[in-house]
């Protein structure tokens, strides 16, 4: 198990990225991402194909982009922690969600396809995280300029997904 030391603070993040930090109360936060990741998987086992290409308004996501999101964000926050805890110290750029949203053809995939992208990136997600050395946790770098920890990344993580998640038993799925 990784020893991260404790919680990050609000000055190893962008304010934006408290809304996701704070949806996780978890210390363990290795095991936060694997049980996310079997919940999600048993969510998302739930949803039919025809169901998957619901949006619940016109200019929203459907259910296949929102999981593509979920994943692209996913794989992006992996990187900017490797590299962060890595000592990077470059600034790693941002990404813009709608415009990957649109451009990642994912209303043209199989949703299973999309659904086993997610399970797979977070797989690797996780056994990056474990793998991350204690003294490299507080390590800070830059992320769409701002400063950023790679424990403060670990956290958005699992809040981000969470976030989404809510959005779409709420918004989609109770539809």
């Amino acid at each position: 198990m990784t020893i991260m030391p404790g919680r990050p603070q609000p000055d190893e993040h962008a304010p934006y990225f408290s809304r996701y930090i704070e949806l996780v109360p978890e210390e363990d936060i290795a095991g936060a991402i694997e049980a996310q990741g079997r919940d999600t998987a048993a969510l998302l086992a739930n949803v039919s194909e025809e169901k998957a290409a619901f949006r619940y308004a016109p200019d929203k996501w459907s259910i296949k982009q929102l999981v593509g999101h979920v994943t692209d964000g996913e794989r992006v926050f992996a990187y900017r922690m490797m590299c962060i805890a890595r000592g990077e110290s470059k600034s790693l750029p941002g990404f813009e969600e709608n415009d990957y949203a649109r451009s990642g053809g994912f209303d043209q995939r199989p949703f299973a396809e999309l659904v086993d992208a997610l399970a797979a990136t977070r797989r690797a997600t996780l056994a990056l995280v474990r793998g991350v050395p204690a003294e490299a946790w507080t390590r800070v770098g830059t992320a769409n300029d701002n400063k950023t920890s790679a424990r403060a990344i670990a956290y958005m993580i699992v809040g981000h997904e969470r976030h989404h998640l809510r959005v779409l038993r709420e918004r989609y799925l109770n539809a």
